[in-house]
């Protein structure tokens, strides 16, 4: 088991790595639609690249990041139904989620974008937009995304079956969100307070 979960404090580091680095893509996503709105405005002239550029970022952005949000266990469930069960039982349902749910998907999605990309690569793809930009890159982008969201799956089922062992401690106990707003309340009148 030591080896596995070494394996998955390696998955954990580069995809946190890749996700916090990839936030700055949504200020530059930002910033490039700022531009492109004022440049549209002030000189009454557009560009599809500019456009396309935007949700290249935007979705280089979400895809890059998927995996790290999915460390940081901030992907929406059901809490209210979730939260009514103990602790074991979560540890249960996340592992099932995971074996069933999770991997086959995002393996399916790897076979089936390999090829994807690399017919547009070979062909050069170009969007059907006068003026916009090569496709292969965002469908590269889509492809790196699900490889990174699989790693991480298989990183969050050796923790899963760590914790469940007893062989390490929950990284992410789960806090019902009423118990996180009263956290958060408390934390704020302490802040208050001080």
């Amino acid at each position: 088991m030591a080896g596995l979960l070494a394996l998955s404090r390696a998955i954990d580091r580069a995809n946190e790595f890749i996700g916090k680095s990839v936030s700055w893509l949504i200020l530059l996503a930002i910033l490039v639609s700022a531009a492109n709105a004022v440049i549209r405005k002030i000189f009454d002239v557009s560009s599809n690249a500019w456009l396309e550029l935007q949700w290249y970022l935007f979705g280089a952005a979400f895809m890059l990041a998927a995996a790290y949000t999915l460390k940081q266990n901030e992907h929406i469930r059901i809490d209210v139904v979730y939260g009514l069960f103990s602790r074991r039982v979560q540890h249960w349902i996340d592992l099932f989620g995971h074996l069933l749910f999770l991997m086959p998907f995002v393996t399916l999605m790897v076979i089936y974008f390999v090829p994807y990309v690399s017919l547009s690569f070979r062909s050069g793809e170009m969007s059907n937009n006068s003026g916009g930009l090569i496709i292969w890159p965002a469908k590269a982008i889509l492809l790196v995304g699900f490889f990174l969201l699989a790693l991480q799956g298989i990183s969050e089922i050796i923790k899963k079956i760590a914790i469940m062992r007893g062989d390490m401690d929950d990284p992410n106990p789960f806090i019902s969100a009423h118990e996180q707003a009263e956290l958060e309340a408390k934390a704020l009148a302490d802040e208050v307070r001080s």
